[in-house]
């Protein structure tokens, strides 16, 4: 379902694995990606807070990766959603990306109740058992008390964004219709249509009319798991709906592969990945993010 994670992962250049994986939330890479390409962007935490959070779900205390200015009250917050690799090194840099920016940026862990997905090797065994298992009704209520841990340490939940990655940029659509706080959302390169089933019964293409926010999708003409006709149905289902549906836009890069955005991967395109990033900013900062 979401073999476009791990196509193209060849090598680069070789790190020590003891290096990159690691236990916590937000450091080291997933297991799956090794090795990391020298092109890798790292971000510092000079002026930020940053660093692994805990959030509480019911009874259960769900891992995050939080970055924000340090001292910061009022800073708008964008929910920072990972590829099926879980919230690796990658995803931690996005989200001090957005804080340099004034953002506090959460990454929570969707798929801990499910497994490690950073640990894994076995790319089925991580689609089968970890991800595919996830329901979608366990990460909008996972997504809700991310949004109210950050309300209660200070984040200005009436400025709230979110942004994904593949299995990331199909929550955004998602999450999008269910959460009616929600300002605007950047989906990168999420599936819009597919299979359906118990644990993950719509797809983003079942719920555009119904969205509470606008979003910006940003896709690659040359993703072989994308294809250009979805994204035309999903602009004909736009157009059909809510003011924030017909709000949403697309912009579709010439050329680019699925996973464009992820700089420690072979599928990086330098060109798209950045101007994707200033779409992404200026969306938020057109819709009230910021």
């Amino acid at each position: 379902m979401f073999k476009n994670e791990f196509d193209s992962l060849l090598p680069q250049r070789i790190y020590n694995r003891r290096d990159f994986v690691q236990t916590a939330v937000g450091s080291g890479f997933a297991a799956a990606v090794l090795p990391v390409g020298a092109q890798t962007i790292r971000t510092d935490t000079a002026g930020l807070t940053a660093g692994p959070v805990t959030i509480p779900v019911g009874g259960f205390e769900m891992p995050a990766y939080r970055a924000a200015p340090a001292g910061a009250t009022g800073a708008p917050v964008v929910l920072v959603i990972s590829e099926i690799f879980g919230v690796h090194e990658h995803i931690a840099d996005v989200a001090r990306r957005f804080a340099k920016r004034g953002y506090l940026a959460i990454a929570p862990d969707l798929f801990v109740r499910q497994g490690d997905a950073k640990a894994t090797t076995d790319i089925a065994r991580l689609l089968s058992e970890i991800v595919g298992k996830v329901p979608d009704a366990q990460v909008m209520s996972d997504l809700d008390a991310t949004v109210a841990w950050a309300q209660g340490r200070g984040g200005d939940t009436s400025k709230l964004g979110i942004t994904g990655f593949c299995w990331g940029g199909r929550i955004v659509w998602l999450y999008s219709a269910h959460n009616p706080a929600v300002q605007a959302g950047v989906a990168w390169y999420g599936r819009l249509v597919g299979a359906s089933s118990v644990l993950q019964p719509l797809n983003p293409l079942d719920v555009a009319g119904q969205l509470h926010a606008p979003v910006l999708g940003l896709y690659g003409a040359a993703d072989t798991g994308i294809p250009l006709s979805s994204i035309e149905q999903m602009k004909t289902a736009l157009a059909a709906g809510t003011p924030a549906a017909r709000q949403s836009q697309f912009v579709v890069y010439p050329d680019a592969p699925h996973a464009f955005h992820a700089d420690y991967r072979p599928s990086y395109r330098k060109q798209p990945a950045d101007d994707g990033w200033q779409r992404c900013l200026a969306w938020f900062k057109a819709h009230g993010v910021a």
